[in-house]
């Protein structure tokens, strides 16, 4: 039922767009690429990005079969984590209420708050950032001066207007990685699976924002590198959405393999005490900053993406991620 409904529903556009895609990069007969394709979709769960992204036209089929495809990924999501409980990371009040020792930050819902309030909340802050309550990928994201404004009132009524909801204090990064792009919040995505009770971190990786936006999702124009996790160090150059890879940031010059992010054992534990809040979501990417002072949380996923895993070169021997996960989750 998952493949007719797949195939329903497939993009063929976009398909065939991928066809020529990798045609063109590798000579390989547009023919062979599509029956290709679908093979690594009835077999892997792969799906015509991962082929794309992760390269599928280079790999043999024991090197296909330790990737996590989206057919995998998406079978993690429903062993681990139970439907029901989405909103409690979905909504990001209660996300906040639930996490408070973990947020770090002062956080208001302007749709229900008075001009009273709003103007305590604004007393000591010069940036504010307002989110929709359900939101992802950085989408709907705003950063707020109050000097813009006219004055509070002007404020206060157009968050109101735009019904603007969850805001919260801007928050100042780590000096360090401020360096490295300095327009954005450049978040760590740790992500962790609770199986019996025991939480483990599968994988983490840094996001990097770029061209001057200040959000850092790489489905938002970022880039991003992984981490290694003993150390801290960041592994190998980052790369975006179009597979371009940087060795150093466009813009702050600064090398991104080696560099080493701070707090590194603090964010590692508070992301695992984080993992045994709600039980039930047992699959978690965590967004997390680093400040000066330690790491605040930021959000939580229970879907988290996995087309960033694997790309190359960051898999230089050619092995994906889904050996790391039979580690922790058997029957995957």
């Amino acid at each position: 039922m998952y493949l007719i409904k797949r195939v329903l529903k497939l993009n063929y556009h976009e398909l065939f767009k991928t066809i020529s895609i990798v045609h063109k990069k590798t000579g390989k007969n547009r023919l062979w690429l599509f029956f290709d394709i679908v093979n690594c979709g009835i077999k892997y769960g792969a799906g015509y990005s991962d082929y794309k992204l992760n390269e599928f036209y280079n790999l043999n089929g024991e090197q296909r079969a330790t990737y996590v495809t989206r057919g995998i990924n998406n079978r993690l999501v429903a062993m681990l984590n139970n439907k029901d409980y989405y909103k409690y990371v979905e909504d990001k009040s209660i996300f906040n209420k639930i996490f408070s020792k973990f947020i770090g930050r002062e956080w208001i819902d302007i749709n229900s708050t008075s001009f009273e309030a709003f103007s305590g909340f604004m007393e000591d802050k010069h940036t504010v950032i307002s989110k929709p309550f359900s939101s992802t990928c950085g989408v709907g994201v705003k950063k707020h001066i109050k000097s813009d404004y006219a004055n509070l009132n002007a404020m206060y009524d157009h968050l109101k207007e735009k019904r603007s909801g969850l805001l919260e204090n801007y928050i100042i990064q780590h000096k360090d990685i401020n360096n490295l792009y300095p327009h954005s919040v450049n978040s760590i995505r740790i992500v962790t699976v609770l199986v019996d009770g025991s939480a483990n971190v599968i994988y983490a990786f840094i996001r990097i924002g770029n061209d001057g936006r200040f959000v850092d999702n790489i489905n938002a124009g970022g880039m991003a590198a992984p981490i290694d996790l003993n150390s801290g160090k960041v592994l190998y150059p980052a790369f975006d959405k179009n597979s371009k890879y940087y060795e150093k940031h466009p813009l702050t010059q600064v090398e991104i393999a080696g560099f080493k992010i701070p707090y590194w054992e603090e964010s590692i534990k508070m992301c695992l005490e984080a993992a045994k809040l709600i039980p039930e979501l047992g699959y978690i990417g965590w967004d997390i900053a680093v400040t000066d002072n330690g790491p605040l949380l930021i959000e939580a996923n229970h879907f988290p993406g996995h087309d960033i895993l694997q790309m190359p070169p960051h898999v230089p021997d050619k092995i994906g991620m889904l050996p790391r996960f039979r580690l922790f989750v058997k029957n995957i």
